[in-house]
């Protein structure tokens, strides 16, 4: 008895390809951390001192000003500089009576103080600005 013996040119028969793999639920993203909540800076309500006339007592820097008016100075050193009047008005007795004594410098030391009066940088007998109008 023989044995068949197989025949290479005969197919050989493929292999079934195996199912599909049921399909995983696709992963949903990590949830994001919440957003830390803004840093709101507090708000800070301070109140600038005044004078009875409700004028600022203090300038932009927090320094103490003059409660004598800028513009009543700037009028007087005007119209009476040369008498020393404005010097008298912010306590200066000393400078006025100079200036009474030599008509404001003859005119010169009276346009140094109301060049000064008008760009404020002009003080009082304690040193303070007059920087109110």
């Amino acid at each position: 008895m023989s044995t068949p013996t197989p025949d290479p040119n005969a197919e050989k028969p493929q292999p079934t390809p195996p199912p599909p793999a049921p399909s995983a639920p696709t992963p949903m993203p990590p949830a994001a951390a919440p957003a830390p909540p803004e840093v709101v800076a507090p708000v800070v309500v301070t109140t600038v001192p005044v004078f009875p006339d409700g004028k600022p007592a203090v300038n932009a820097y927090g320094e103490p000003v003059s409660p004598k008016s800028r513009l009543a100075a700037a009028l007087l050193a005007w119209f009476l500089g040369v008498f020393g009047v404005h010097r008298f008005y912010v306590g200066k007795v000393g400078t006025g009576l100079l200036m009474l004594f030599t008509l404001g410098g003859l005119g010169i030391w009276v346009l140094i103080d109301l060049i000064m009066i008008l760009i404020g940088s002009f003080r009082d007998k304690e040193g303070l600005v007059l920087n109110n109008w």
